[in-house]
């Protein structure tokens, strides 16, 4: 990945990029940490997208197991 003309390596690893419009961030944790979220929002930046998931698939009814972002803001 490139950001700013310089390259950051492997270090980041998208789980999932959906057309180059939608990154989906896979976990399945006990809670969702801001770390999870951080990680989330650097993807958006790094990548120029708008529109990301989270999904903790450590839930008993996927909806409560997501977190869409949309423009770095919850919604």
């Amino acid at each position: 990945m490139v950001y700013k003309g310089v390259s950051v390596g492997i270090g980041y690893r998208l789980d999932l990029w959906l057309e180059d419009k939608m990154i989906i961030e896979a976990k399945a944790v006990e809670t969702i940490l801001p770390i999870h979220r951080a990680q989330l929002m650097a993807y958006l930046k790094l990548t120029n997208n708008k529109l990301g998931l989270l999904l903790n698939f450590n839930v008993k009814l996927m909806k409560d197991g997501i977190e869409r972002w949309a423009n770095g803001m919850p919604h």
